[in-house]
């Protein structure tokens, strides 16, 4: 097929970079955007404050649009997180995909949460009711598929935790395996994906003009599979307790407590977190790749971790 144009808006951080990559090495042409400066960017853009018009001209004579920002779900703010959460995650996409629509382009892709399968899948969970992130994730890809019209089908990829250098989450995690602390599990589990999986995803949505909605996941594991694999990785390899359920739910409701008494919450709700953690959050079907070489990737002992843009 001809190359695909492709506006990245995430284009430096670990999955838009990675998105990027492979589209390259397919054939397409890539235009990489972010809020700072940093080799590699073609536009700066902070899509918060960038109007519709704003983004038509850097739109124009693209055939594809990946929206690859990230959100932090777990930052404390100020109640009502509702609107804060409309204001970075939905809105600036309604706006995107209404420009995209203008200038013609024919197909996108947003990078969403595996909460959203989740949520699909098991919906007397009521996770969009509990959790704000999970929330705004479902109205995101429903509002941005309203914005850009059935002539732009946009497939959204249901990710979970993702690994690959540059992961923003994996610094902590990585310290706590290096540590003298004990490293517990509470019972539960994760589907997890590496970088390139999501990223040859998305330019296999891309290249079929998919619209629909795509969880990735190459391996479902019991977050103690998950912490002893980071603490080989890390340098450090030892044995993973065995948290008890009880406990975890202690230690976040006495989270959420405390956060309530400051007035804020986080897009995970505290609280609730714990009977959110303690489920299997598994997707199926999955590649079956080996994760290990993303693990070293991410927590080698060498490797630096820098935030995703």
């Amino acid at each position: 097929m001809d190359g695909v144009k492709t506006f990245i808006v995430g284009g430096t951080g670990l999955i838009g970079a990675q998105v990027a990559t492979v589209l390259r090495e397919r054939g397409h042409q890539v235009t990489t955007v972010a809020r700072s400066a940093r080799p590699g960017v073609d536009h700066l853009l902070d899509l918060e404050t960038t109007t519709v018009e704003d983004l038509r001209p850097l739109l124009a004579g693209h055939d594809a649009v990946v929206f690859a920002a990230r959100t932090d779900e777990q930052r404390p703010l100020r109640k009502p997180l509702h609107p804060a959460f409309r204001r970075t995650m939905v809105e600036p996409v309604v706006r995107l995909f209404t420009a995209a629509r203008a200038e013609g382009v024919s197909r996108g892709v947003i990078m969403g949460s595996y909460y959203t399968y989740l949520d699909r899948v098991h919906p007397q969970w009521r996770l969009a009711d509990e959790h704000t992130y999970i929330r705004c994730r479902v109205e995101q890809a429903r509002e941005a598929r309203e914005a850009a019209g059935p002539g732009l089908p946009i497939a959204v990829l249901e990710l979970p935790f993702v690994f690959g250098p540059g992961t923003n989450w994996a610094g902590p995690l990585a310290n706590w395996a290096k540590s003298r602390a004990p490293l517990v599990a509470p019972p539960g589990g994760t589907a997890a994906a590496s970088a390139r999986s999501v990223a040859e995803s998305a330019a296999g949505a891309l290249e079929r003009a998919d619209g629909a909605d795509l969880p990735v996941a190459d391996e479902n594991m019991t977050w103690q599979d998950m912490f002893t694999r980071i603490a080989a990785a890390a340098g450090r390899p030892r044995r993973v307790g065995r948290l008890p359920g009880g406990v975890f739910r202690a230690a976040t409701g006495l989270g959420g407590a405390l956060q309530a008494l400051g007035g804020k919450e986080t897009g995970l709700n505290t609280s609730g977190l714990a009977g959110l953690m303690l489920r299997d959050l598994y997707v199926e079907p999955v590649t079956g790749r080996s994760l290990e070489p993303s693990f070293r990737d991410t927590f080698a002992p060498s490797s630096s971790v820098s935030p995703s843009d």
